[in-house]
């Protein structure tokens, strides 16, 4: 049986939580927090025992697993660390917030015996896993181009309640670090990989509040030659159903939240519909546990490498990079808070 731990236990850790509560193989011995009453209150929902220093964790309890779920600039300053000492890692995304981050995490992963994976678990919702089964069986022609449009909502109190996200130094980026990287993933994992990508980002309606941008735009070049339009917001009054449209020669694939369907004509026909009932926050879809079950299976003696290992699970962070670098952002200005405990 392996033992598992998780650091950060903030409103995402109570998902893999409770994902590996349901596992047999696997037992959480202990979790981490800077703020020690939310480990303990995390330990005595889900057992193990409850540290505020990620370090003491890591040379107390030796976990074989860790779970990352902290602020996004811890990711890869406790990857690291984990991954030199041989523990596999399973990161909440993104993978890195800076250039420089993302290359130290893939020399790490690479050195490392130990297994490394993030949780894009939108790939593994049962219609993206329809849509791309459909995309490679060839019935609705070549693909010839996607688009996608996250339209979300977050007030002033989603960041001034937290001491981390809206930040340069901590959270690396807004909408599409936080919000619309799984779309980007999503773009990539179903439409192949993007030669190019130019856009605009900007700070609309939270002008005073955050550092970092609610509102982008891009267009996307593949090597095939589809092209890929792409809009995120979360100045919206709701969050709204994300929608993904994959337009073939003869018919077009429109993922809208939990739905799949087939366009083709003045015809829409339901392909798709996913029941299962989040476990947490309805825009974190339900794959949270089909993503944790993927990974350890690949921790199982002659298990495949897990397929969103570092190179899979880096490339929507280098895209937003990009679209970072094109509109001014310097990383070279940017002290980020990688202080561990």
């Amino acid at each position: 049986m392996r033992k598992a731990a998780i650091i950060g236990c903030g409103n995402i850790a109570q998902v893999h939580g409770l994902a590996l509560s349901r596992r047999e193989d696997v037992r959480l011995t202990a979790a981490a927090d800077c703020r020690m009453e939310r480990a303990e209150a995390f330990c005595a929902r889900f057992g193990g025992k409850p540290f505020q220093s990620f370090l003491e964790l890591m040379d107390q309890e030796r976990p074989d697993v860790i779970h990352l779920c902290t602020p996004h600039s811890l990711h890869v300053p406790m990857a690291i660390a984990s991954l030199q000492r041989g523990i596999h890692v399973l990161s909440e995304k993104p993978a890195a917030i800076s250039p420089d981050q993302l290359t130290a995490l893939i020399d790490a992963a690479e050195k490392s015996s130990a297994q490394y994976g993030v949780c894009f678990q939108n790939r593994f919702n049962p219609c993206v896993t329809a849509a791309k089964e459909r995309l490679l069986s060839g019935v609705g022609g070549k693909l010839m181009a996607i688009r996608a449009f996250v339209t979300w909502s977050r007030k002033e109190a989603y960041y001034t309640q937290s001491g981390w996200r809206g930040t340069l130094s901590k959270e690396g980026g807004g909408v599409l670090t936080n919000q619309a990287i799984h779309t980007l993933d999503l773009m990539r994992y179903l439409g192949g990989e993007i030669a190019a990508i130019q856009g605009h980002i900007v700070n609309d309606h939270l002008q005073g509040i955050i550092e970092v941008e609610d509102t982008a735009c891009a267009l996307l070049q593949y090597q095939s030659g589809v092209t890929g339009v792409f809009y995120a917001t979360t100045a919206y009054a709701a969050d709204a159903p994300v929608l993904l449209e994959l337009a073939c020669e003869r018919e077009t694939l429109r993922l809208e939240g939990a739905r799949l369907y087939r366009l083709s004509g003045n015809q829409i026909e339901l392909l798709c519909r996913d029941e299962e009932k989040a476990p947490g926050k309805a825009y974190w879809g339900s794959s949270h546990a089909r993503l944790i079950d993927a990974f350890y299976r690949a921790l199982a003696p002659g298990g495949k490498p897990f397929s969103i290992g570092v190179w899979e699970g880096t490339r929507a962070s280098e895209l937003i990079f990009s679209l970072y670098a094109q509109n001014g952002l310097d990383y070279e200005a940017i002290h980020l808070d990688e202080a561990i405990m």
